[in-house]
């Protein structure tokens, strides 16, 4: 494996959603997050994103979840975890369900766990700043229709989440090789590389007024268009 392996993926989530509060103007120290999912990517990133200033509020797991406007203690929250099996019943929030987080008002909303969390028929009742897909494909196409028409940018997990592929792509450099990486470098490696992706991303839908998913899908499309054409095939 390589160092920072294990939490890349919520730490990409994290340095997505700096990234981004930075364009949005949402100083970090004063932002708040919502995170549904509580495995290794919403864990981490709830982790991460705490460590960076911003409150989170709210977490939740297969049996929900707990909220707490001044901020949830994260680490009597793990240990809670670690007794209990579970997030629901911990006692530093009012106890709630996933739906109940989804509707959380705050700066940031990161559906973390399964696909289609967020869809045409609960989307009108998100009331986050920003959806940041941590999980796979999280919000359907149709609720995505309603989250831009209510002008709630969401940023695509093809962008966001990708701090996990990243690393397995620097696990395969090394292991080629046969020069392991500290974990010093691993992270500024990562986060180069998705501050960049971002930005590229953000230029894209600015410049051409797209969502943020049809920017990062058209410069992939791009991409492999270059490739092919650069390999000689029509």
């Amino acid at each position: 494996g390589s160092p920072g392996r294990e939490e890349a993926t919520g730490r990409g989530v994290s340095l997505v959603i700096k990234e981004a509060a930075i364009d949005f103007g949402i100083p970090m120290g004063e932002s708040t997050a919502a995170v549904q999912g509580f495995g290794n990517v919403g864990s981490w990133t709830s982790r991460y994103l705490d460590q960076g200033g911003c409150k989170v509020i709210a977490v939740s797991d297969v049996n929900g979840g707990v909220r707490n406007a001044l901020g949830l203690d994260l680490v009597a929250l793990q240990i809670h975890l670690d007794n209990t099996g579970t997030l629901y019943g911990f006692g530093g929030g009012e106890s709630i369900t996933n739906e109940e987080l989804l509707e959380t008002e705050c700066d940031f909303l990161v559906p973390a766990a399964l696909g289609g969390a967020i869809h045409r028929d609960n989307a009108s009742s998100v009331k986050a700043r920003m959806v940041v897909e941590g999980a796979n494909h999280p919000v359907t196409p149709g609720g995505e229709a309603i989250l831009n028409d209510r002008g709630i940018p969401c940023l695509p997990d093809l962008l966001v989440n990708a701090g996990g592929v990243t690393v397995s792509y620097f696990e395969w450099a090394q292991n080629i090789q046969r020069f392991p990486w500290d974990l010093g470098r691993v992270n500024e490696a990562l986060e180069e590389i998705l501050v960049n992706a971002y930005r590229e991303v953000r230029t894209r839908a600015t410049q051409e007024k797209l969502p943020y998913r049809d920017a990062a899908y058209s410069i992939a499309v791009d991409r492999v268009v270059r490739a092919l054409e650069l390999r000689g095939l029509p």
